[in-house]
């Protein structure tokens, strides 16, 4: 379909002739200038052609810290995907002598809430937050990262569930790009965590198809304990534990999980182990 933009598409701090970027540039590049009323009507006419004669369910909005989330609002309104995920990847707190990840990581996930509540709530985010805090307690076994200071979990799922996409890694983080990869020995662990847990668990392609049938039928065993047990976005969940040898939680009361080495499993009869794996286990009640 003809789209005749010239440099007034393109923002004016990355080469073109249009207003400056409303969020982070992207660099090497042009910028698409999102402040452009043609521009938003040409990607608005796009984005139904793709929802409505490609057949595509919904979109993932890339680098979207690098623009209004009130575009995405529009674009959201005028091409109705009944799903849309924003990647808004930014910087996680790191501090001290060794520069480690901090405990608190309230601001950081505030900004992926505030980008959300940014996209009038339409608008769903990968939880970034639960993805750092996760990957650093599993490999140095700091389980107690787990558990906010208001005893709640300490990544977008615990401010705003309903609109958080948890996963383990993805295009970016993990394969053939690896910037940023979940150790490996741990994935089931990082699995059995946001498969349980509310939010919107997402599964990385590679792990399901590509690392073999027993992490396959592990990933899937967990899927269907979600499901059979009708665990969502929303569901309550209880920590139970969070220290130096083991994460333990419920949630909606139909399910116990643990993470870690230490001894600990449910303590009324009405519990039976669903599945389990190194460091992890999972009850459903009955």
């Amino acid at each position: 379909m003809p789209m005749p933009w010239d440099e007034k598409a393109v923002t004016s701090d990355t080469g073109g002739h249009g207003n400056p970027s409303t969020g982070a540039i992207f660099e090497g590049v042009p910028n698409i200038d999102h402040a452009q009323e043609f521009v938003r009507k040409d990607i608005i006419t796009w984005l139904r052609w793709l929802r409505k004669d490609v057949g595509f369910g919904g979109f993932r909005f890339d680098f979207a810290k690098g623009y209004k989330a009130d575009f995405v609002k529009e674009y959201i309104a005028g091409s109705k995907p009944e799903l849309s995920i924003g990647e808004y990847w930014d910087t996680c707190n790191y501090g001290g002598h060794d520069n480690a990840l901090a405990y608190n990581q309230d601001s950081h996930r505030q900004r992926i809430v505030d980008w959300i509540d940014g996209t009038g709530g339409l608008s769903a985010a990968f939880d970034f937050t639960t993805k750092a805090i996760l990957q650093e307690a599993v490999t140095k076994r700091e389980w107690w990262r787990l558990r906010d200071a208001q005893g709640k979990p300490p990544g977008v799922i615990g401010y705003w569930p309903s609109r958080a996409v948890t996963f383990i890694d993805n295009h970016d983080t993990g394969s053939t790009q690896a910037h940023w990869p979940f150790p490996g020995e741990h994935i089931m662990q990082g699995y059995a965590y946001i498969i349980t847990h509310p939010g919107q668990p997402s599964i990385f392609y590679d792990h399901l198809f590509e690392w073999g049938d027993q992490t396959r039928k592990s990933i899937l065993d967990l899927v269907s304990i979600r499901r059979r047990k009708n665990l969502h976005s929303r569901s309550p969940v209880k920590i139970l534990e969070a220290n130096s040898s083991i994460y333990a939680a419920m949630i909606e009361e139909k399910v116990c999980m643990k993470l870690g080495e230490g001894d600990w499993c449910p303590q009324e009869p009405n519990w039976s182990l669903a599945t389990s794996g190194q460091s992890y286990a999972v009850w459903e009640k009955v």
